[in-house]
């Protein structure tokens, strides 16, 4: 019996203990994650402590030295900053999402409207924050493009458009709830740009909302990457691989997610 004991015990400290990987991820990844996640540590026996928010406070976070080992952004900038630092491995691309709008139901929109809408005065206009959360800076892209469509219309955006989440000071919605369909139901805004995938989700908890898809002329796309943070472990490697394989992809299609451009 000892004898097995013993053979057990050098088989585990051989690599085959299991092993805690500390995963950083965009918000708007959570409902995503948590089921690559919960899939992985099924898979493998490893154990993943996740940290969910705004990719740019994520990465200041890991920049001051939180303990982390695999990033996954909103973005492909703020992992490729934290590369080009030494403290992260190469960026890969892992998925892919797209700015909507989300209106309150009592808000005359559609598609062709949005912009119309977007810079009607008696429309409040809900936007996440730029530089610390990536959908903050997709929004204010779209306004650079409506610019084109009607001149002066990214200036009317920019002086208007209200940053009520992912910031550093935002006010965070209960535990268990949507941020942003918990920010529309306390009529926060009248017009909210998000992603999509936020967009579904909202939907479902506040089932009175309106999901506005953006016309050709203003849409943006969201590159989301992952990296491997410096000293990272064998474990943290495999989650990645994972999360970009096929079953982890299936997971993020079923979100709403696309897949990454080949």
């Amino acid at each position: 019996m000892r004898t097995l004991v013993f053979a057990a015990c050098l088989l585990m400290s051989g690599g085959a203990m299991a092993d805690t990987v500390k995963l950083h991820a965009a918000g708007s990844l959570k409902a995503a994650l948590t089921q690559v996640v919960r899939d992985f540590e099924r898979a493998t026996g490893h154990k993943v402590d996740t940290a969910f928010g705004p990719s740019g406070l994520l990465r200041q976070r890991i920049e001051k030295g939180e303990p982390a080992a695999v990033f996954a952004s909103a973005n492909m900038k703020h992992p490729k900053i934290l590369e080009e630092a030494g403290k992260a491995g190469p960026v890969r691309m892992f998925a892919r999402n797209r700015l909507c709008a989300i209106a309150q139901a009592g808000v005359t929109v559609s598609t062709d409207t949005l912009l119309d809408v977007l810079l009607d005065p008696k429309i409040t206009v809900g936007t996440s924050t730029p530089k610390a959360d990536p959908s903050g800076d997709y929004a204010w892209r779209l306004f650079a493009k409506a610019d084109k469509v009607k001149p002066g219309a990214e200036k009317t955006l920019d002086a208007k458009a209200v940053k009520l989440t992912g910031g550093p000071t935002s006010e965070k919605a209960p535990k268990g709830r949507n941020q942003y369909g918990w920010v529309m139901e306390n009529k926060r805004a009248d017009v909210f740009l998000t992603y999509c995938t936020n967009a579904v989700l909202a939907k479902k908890e506040v089932p009175g909302l309106q999901i506005v898809a953006v016309p050709d002329a203003l849409s943006v796309g969201a590159d989301y990457g992952i990296t491997l943070i410096t000293g990272a472990s064998k474990a943290a490697a495999q989650l990645a691989d994972y999360i970009l394989g096929p079953d982890g992809q299936k997971v993020l299609a079923r979100f709403g997610f696309d897949a990454p451009e080949k």
